[in-house]
């Protein structure tokens, strides 16, 4: 068994590091208090090539895997989570949904330009009354002539208010049932379809640099082809993908414990209390020696994950554990962080504040850690994990 990364993982992983310090990390705090969407560096993380790297190059990308996507991940979050969670969406999500299931056409016509980061995808699955419950979506598509008319609205919706959003990849309805769930198809929703409305900007506790917006669609039209895979399996495109979108998560969530931990011991080997550094007090050793520890478990269960999914073999087991683990870690990790820097730590000027703010949407989004729980419950009672 070998855990080393191979020459390729290694130069995305410095790559992305370097780019994160001295690009991210610097303008983190200044992005999160004034809720600026950073084109700038968005249009950086395109130029290194960010958004392509496990898509195949005639599409756009750098032909790579999914081990190095996430190393990716891993380093931008270390910077700034938001910055992770944009990759998350645009590429583990949405990039890959049309690579595997979209036509030619939609490929050549959408997947290029995401895969190169001119433009930036988002993904509509949560609405007011289908969060957990994903299944129990209400927004409708019916077929008119050669156009689907799509009516409803999500909620919590991740990119799509950047200026550079160019789609939107929703579930819809498009049978119903007498009794149990109708059957859901996706679709490829532009912004620029006539019946879209973006609608409020959320304000959040954390994440404040951000996109995170209602979309309504009000008799939205968009062409008959823009039906994207199979209209029987739409909701089972969706949770393949977020499977992937769960490494993400945990690749986000190791990257901002690593600058909690970082912080945690260059603020512990400076402070100085009763005659010398905190750092060689036992108690906060202790706290350093265990957000090692669980950084470390975290990181290796998610680069198994995306090993097995590079492999072409079953993952969902090890997704679900890595996304579970690593959630609720960052929130223990970032809480002792603050804890290490005492009072200064609950300041804005301290990057732990901060981390510690956004620790907890880990455990809401793609699947809260109940939900995690119930699929892991699931699993062990088949025994296919």
């Amino acid at each position: 068994m070998d855990f080393d990364l191979t020459e390729e993982h290694k130069m995305i992983r410095d790559m992305c590091r370097s780019f994160s310090q001295e690009i991210i990390f610097p303008r983190a705090e200044e992005i999160d208090r004034t809720g600026e969407y950073a084109y700038d560096i968005i249009s950086k993380m395109a130029e290194l090539g960010m958004m392509g790297i496990p898509i195949s190059e005639q599409y756009g990308g750098s032909g790579g895997d999914w081990v190095g996507m996430h190393l990716c991940i891993e380093e931008v979050s270390r910077g700034d989570p938001t910055f992770g969670a944009l990759l998350d969406v645009t590429t583990s999500v949405v990039a890959q949904e049309l690579e595997v299931f979209g036509t030619e056409d939609q490929k050549r016509r959408w997947l290029i330009p995401i895969a190169k980061g001119e433009r930036i995808g988002a993904f509509g699955l949560t609405e007011p009354d289908a969060g957990s419950d994903a299944a129990s979506i209400r927004t409708r598509a019916m077929l008119d002539g050669n156009e689907w008319v799509i009516n409803g609205t999500k909620q919590f919706i991740t990119n799509i208010g950047l200026d550079n959003a160019s789609i939107i990849i929703i579930a819809a309805v498009t049978k119903k049932a007498v009794k149990g769930r109708g059957r859901i198809s996706t679709f490829i929703v532009p912004k620029d379809s006539p019946g879209f409305v973006l609608g409020k900007r959320y304000e959040k506790i954390g994440w404040h640099g951000s996109a995170t917006h209602e979309v309504i669609f009000d008799d939205c039209h968009v062409p008959k082809d823009y039906m994207l895979g199979d209209s029987v399996k739409g909701f089972a495109q969706h949770l393949s993908v977020l499977q992937t979108g769960r490494i993400s998560i945990a690749a986000m969530a190791v990257g901002a414990a690593q600058t909690c931990l970082s912080e945690s011991l260059r603020y512990a080997g400076e402070r100085v209390q009763f005659g010398k550094p905190i750092g060689d007090f036992q108690a906060i050793q202790f706290k350093l020696a265990d957000m090692s520890v669980a950084i470390e478990l975290a990181r290796n269960q998610y680069l198994k994950a995306a090993w097995l999914k590079d492999q072409g073999r079953k993952h969902s087991f090890e997704a679900t554990v890595a996304k579970l683990f690593a959630s609720e870690m960052l929130e223990k990790v970032a809480s002792d962080a603050v804890q290490i820097h005492g009072g200064y730590g609950y300041m804005a000027e301290y990057p732990v504040s901060r981390f510690y703010k956004g620790a907890k949407v880990l455990q809401i989004v793609e699947g809260t850690s109940e939900v995690m729980r119930i699929i892991l419950s699931r699993e062990l009672g088949q025994g296919t994990f």
